[in-house]
Formats: C-alpha cells, sequence, structure tokens
C-alpha cells in the first residue's frame, strides 16, 4: 500500500461512503444503494466512478434542487418511462433496471428509459444485475454535452456511454465502454489530485489540445476513434431523446437513459446460447498472443479477477479523497 493511500476493508469503504453521503443530506435506503454501487465501482478498480463521487455528488448543481419520488410517466406491459424526481442516477437507475428485471421477468422482454436524473455511475453495474437474473441487456447513457462532435471544437454530446450484459457462469459478460478518448469522472478525479491527462484526449476552451484537466474541463473531450465514436455517441444521444432528455433552446440540459432487456430464451434454449457463448470465449482466448501479452482477456474478466482480490486484500483509496470526504 502506497503512503498517500489508506487501505479499507469493503465494510470500512461502505462506512465511509455511508458517512459521506449523510453528511451531505442522503438517508436510508437512498445512501445505501448509492454506497453499494460506490464500493463496488472501487472494487473493480474504477477509483473514478468510486468514493470520490460522493464529492461529486455534492458539487453537482442538481444535487442543490428538490427531489421528489421515482415515478413511472408512461407503462406498457413491456416498457416504462421513469421520471427520476432529480434523484442521484445510482439510485434512480437502479430502479429502472429493477423495473426492466421485473417486467422481463414477466413478459420477456422490457423497454425502460429514464430522464430527470443526473450521475449513473458505472453502466456496468446495472446490466451485472440484469446479467445474474438471466437476461441480456443493452443499457444507453446520454448527458449534457462535455464531448465534441468529430472536427468541433466546443462540446456536442456527453460521454454516451453504451453497454452491454450477458448471462454466463460464474460471473457475467460485461462490456461497458464509453464514447469518449476520456471519461469525465476522469477529468475531475484528475484534477482533485493533480494530474495530467494523456495526450490526444481533451481540448481546452480554445479548441487547442490540452493534457491539463482543468482546462479540458471548461474545453471539451475527444471522441474515442474519431467518426466511429463521434457517431455512436450521437446515436446514444438520440436514443436519449426515447428516455425523456430535456431539449432547452435547441440544446441539451438533461441526462437520458435506456435499457433493452430480454430473455435469451426468447430465441434458443438458454442452455443452449450459454454453450455457444462459452465455445466463443474459448476460442478467442485459444488466439496466439503478439510478444509481451499474457494472455487474451474477455470484456469484464480483469474487474471480476479484481473485485476477487480486493475483497480478500482490501481498497486502497487516495488519502486525499478520504480526507476530503470526512471534511465533508
Amino acid at each position: 500500500m502506497q503512503t498517500d493511500s489508506i487501505r479499507f476493508t469493503v465494510d470500512e469503504a461502505s462506512t465511509l461512503a455511508i458517512r459521506g453521503l449523510t453528511q451531505i443530506g442522503y438517508g436510508g435506503e437512498e445512501s445505501e444503494i448509492v454506497a453499494a454501487h460506490l464500493v463496488d465501482a472501487e472494487l473493480m478498480g474504477y477509483p473514478a466512478l468510486g468514493l470520490s463521487r460522493i464529492l461529486t455528488i455534492a458539487e453537482h448543481p442538481l444535487f442543490k434542487q428538490p427531489r421528489r419520488p421515482v415515478t413511472i410517466t408512461h407503462e406498457t406491459p413491456v416498457s416504462a418511462r421513469l421520471d427520476g424526481g432529480n434523484h442521484v442516477g445510482m439510485y434512480a437507475i437502479r430502479k429502472a433496471a429493477e423495473i426492466a428485471i421485473d417486467k422481463a421477468n414477466a413478459s420477456g422482454f422490457a423497454l425502460v428509459g429514464a430522464h430527470n436524473t443526473y450521475l449513473s455511475g458505472r453502466n456496468a453495474y446495472y446490466l451485472d444485475m440484469i446479467a445474474r437474473a438471466g437476461f441480456a441487456g443493452i443499457h444507453t447513457a446520454c448527458s449534457p454535452p462535455v464531448v465534441a462532435p468529430l472536427g468541433g471544437s466546443k462540446p456536442a454530446f456527453g460521454t454516451n456511454p453504451i453497454a452491454f450484459g450477458l448471462p454466463r457462469q460464474p460471473h457475467p459478460v460485461i462490456v461497458d465502454i464509453a464514447t469518449s478518448a476520456a471519461n469525465f469522472g476522469d477529468l475531475i478525479l484528475a484534477a482533485r489530485l493533480g494530474q495530467e491527462l494523456p495526450a490526444g484526449v481533451a481540448l481546452d476552451a480554445a479548441g487547442g489540445p490540452t493534457c491539463d484537466p482543468l482546462a479540458a474541463l471548461s474545453g471539451a473531450i475527444l471522441p474515442f476513434g474519431g467518426h466511429k465514436g463521434s457517431a455512436i455517441a450521437f446515436a446514444v444521444q438520440a436514443l436519449g431523446l426515447l428516455g425523456g432528455t430535456a431539449m432547452t433552446r435547441g440544446e441539451v440540459r438533461d441526462f437520458g437513459f435506456l435499457f433493452v432487456v430480454f430473455d435469451p430464451g426468447l430465441l434458443m434454449p438458454l442452455a443452449d446460447y450459454q454453450r455457444q457463448l462459452e465455445a466463443l470465449i474459448a476460442e478467442i482466448k485459444a488466439t496466439p498472443c503478439q510478444p509481451g501479452v499474457a494472455a487474451i482477456r474477455i470484456p469484464s474478466e480483469r474487474a471480476h479477477e479484481e473485485r476477487d482480490r480486493r475483497i480478500a486484500a482490501g481498497i486502497d483509496v487516495s488519502r486525499a479523497i478520504v480526507e476530503r470526504i470526512e471534511n465533508l
């Protein structure tokens, strides 16, 4: 353990998270749900989406606005659209995922959208829930602009991740990627810790390249993969409209979330699908490795291994982040 970090057990990290969330005004079920999400991010090796998010929540302008209950504003047997009531997304989007699972259990398929919520955290967290319930899932999440489109110098998209979840034993296969070259949470954490960004991921306010996270926060993140990331970001932003993303004066001002959840048994017996999935994974992992590469990994394999390791060894959290949480 490095001297600039503090090691916690899972229970200790959970206690710190709940204490910090309680200090800023959350209580009961909401603080427990959000804390579980944040600790899981730390276990999976994503500190930018872990305990430091308590500080980000407290600083977010929407946090200072009134909250009301999460409600369903439109519903059919296989679909629902939720108003998140201005609750933090780690609470409201979990509710949306639970509704999607319930509807998929009843009908084999579910389409659920949500809006009027923010900071949903790791999309993989919800797909893990869905896949462990036996369903395949797709999740998209758009947000107010922080990413420039291809060739642009100002933001037009959110980081706009797209995620996929597939049921598998002992752990689901999860793919969760932002369509931006860097996650917004990574910029915030780098700024908090005084770290530089990698080259080629962000622009400053004048549209020039920068490695300074503070300059990037007032400028724009770049899309990943050039036109490919920019195109997918557009698609995710457009799907967010179905979730209820608000357009104000021609600009995106809200977050929009969408879940597509279905029973693989609608297309083939689950056992057959899982057998074919294992064969696909085995074939991919048997690919000859390039020099210096020990093994081919499938998506989420590293994260699940990291979770098991950290449950046993503990979670190292930046001392600066811990002190700021304790001083809330």
